[in-house]
């Protein structure tokens, strides 16, 4: 059984094309794509670790957050995630003895990825960033709070089995397409848009909104993943709402 973990750290070549390509390699739909009532924007661990001064920084993950919220004014339903670990989390390199960041090690899920310890429950590094104003948002899910397994995912955990409510939220309220932006683009954005896709919901992400770790080309790896499962690509300018 393949691991989409190694899909997006392993996956190379050409994947099906959807949609027309547009500038900078992107994925459009015909024209402006809507976001009516039936779609959610699902913004995705816009945490003060993972923006610069924090212990999981991604480069520039500060310099989205007023896109966001603009992005954000033009939905009626909206979505928060958080990494929300345990202090002995099972993915932080300091749980394995030898072990550094960004190493490997096998787990009964599969490989997992090993981080700085991050987001730690109740701690300030785990807080969204002070700067993200969307007080209409209607959901915050939490997910990696179960010490045994990482949850990149808002739908589902890394073991592929535990869910985390989220996609029969969406459809009890009708919801048919999904937008994705935040952090970071080749991990918890990308397992968020495979997820969606795989409960059927038409699948965006948007990638002005969006920045990436990038550890060794698991950025360009995981767009190769994410248009093989019929993720849509699209910048925040290809939005009516934008």
């Amino acid at each position: 059984m393949v691991n989409r973990r190694d899909v997006i750290l392993g996956l190379g070549g050409a994947a099906l094309s959807l949609g027309v390509i547009g500038k900078a390699g992107s994925v459009l739909a015909a024209g402006k794509v809507s976001a009516g009532n039936s779609s959610v924007l699902i913004v995705v661990d816009v945490q003060n670790c993972f923006v610069p001064g924090g212990s999981l920084a991604v480069k520039e993950g500060d310099v989205i957050v007023p896109l966001i919220n603009k992005l954000a004014k033009g939905f009626k339903n909206v979505v928060l995630t958080q990494d929300w670990h345990t202090a002995d989390h099972v993915s932080f390199a300091s749980q394995h003895g030898g072990k550094k960041p960004f190493e490997s090690v096998k787990l009964p899920y599969g490989n997992q990825v090993l981080w700085p310890d991050h987001c730690v429950q109740g701690t300030e590094g785990a807080s969204l960033v002070k700067d993200l104003s969307i007080p209409h948002a209607q959901l915050v899910i939490r997910k990696g709070y179960h010490k045994d397994v990482d949850s990149y995912s808002a739908f589902m955990e890394a073991d592929g089995k535990t869910s985390t409510g989220l996609g029969g939220y969406l459809k009890q309220r009708n919801i048919k397409r999904i937008f994705v932006v935040g952090l970071a683009t080749d991990f918890c954005v990308a397992w968020t848009a495979m997820d969606a896709r795989k409960q059927g919901f038409e699948t965006f992400v948007i990638e002005d909104a969006c920045r990436g770790i990038d550890a060794q080309g698991s950025l360009a790896k995981s767009w190769t993943a994410m248009k093989a499962a019929g993720v849509k690509r699209i910048q925040s300018g290809d939005l009516a709402t934008a």
